[in-house]
């Protein structure tokens, strides 16, 4: 996560982001819908990876008696965050830490969007076992993160169409170091892989 204390890389992440991941603003109008279906009218919400404040904003828009508290570890990116709420700051808690730093409040529902990526494959059950145990019996949890398919050719499928997409989006990508694909010289494509779900306690 020592990449999200970068001046340069905290000014532009929402920008960014919106132009490497398909259908963000939508996953987060959809993200609002699901948890209204589930969540009373005034709900305590735990969004993990808060850094940003995309979607607090879009969940805070749409339902202006939710509140939150918002995790993440870097405090650039909680500041980030703060700027982009403006004045819908005021119905957030912000926490900088980790998911197992988070008082067990009994929130009403949770978040964790492109997070999980960050985190070797075990410590994503142990996150989200930590989220479960924050959250009341029967509260939702809507999840979305970045899973590459298992042959290498799909996975070079994959990622020349993750490439395109940013490149058609009107983000600036490096030149190819070999002819191939620029995601050859672009780290955060090697990495960037998308699933998304939608899960309860018990499932």
């Amino acid at each position: 996560m020592d990449a999200f204390s970068k001046p340069d890389l905290v000014a532009n992440y929402a920008a960014r982001t919106e132009k490497m991941v398909p259908g963000l603003r939508d996953l987060h109008t959809m993200a609002a819908i699901l948890l209204a279906e589930r969540v009373p009218v005034d709900a305590h919400i735990l969004v993990l990876g808060a850094g940003g404040g995309m979607e607090i904003k879009s969940l805070a828009q749409a339902h202006t008696s939710w509140r939150f508290t918002g995790v993440d570890p870097s405090e650039q990116m909680l500041g980030l965050a703060k700027q982009t709420l403006g004045p819908l700051a005021s119905h957030v808690t912000f926490h900088q830490g980790y998911i197992d730093s988070v008082e067990k409040a009994g929130f009403d529902a949770a978040t964790c969007f492109l997070t999980l990526h960050f985190l070797a494959q075990a410590e994503r059950l142990k996150t989200l076992q930590a989220l479960f145990c924050r959250l009341k019996p029967g509260a939702p949890l809507v999840v979305a993160h970045h899973s590459l398919p298992g042959s290498a050719s799909d996975k070079d499928r994959w990622l020349d169409r993750n490439v395109a997409f940013a490149k058609a989006s009107g983000l600036a990508m490096p030149p190819a170091a070999s002819g191939k694909t620029p995601v050859a010289t672009c780290r955060f494509f090697r990495r960037l892989r998308t699933r998304h779900c939608c899960v309860k306690p018990g499932l």
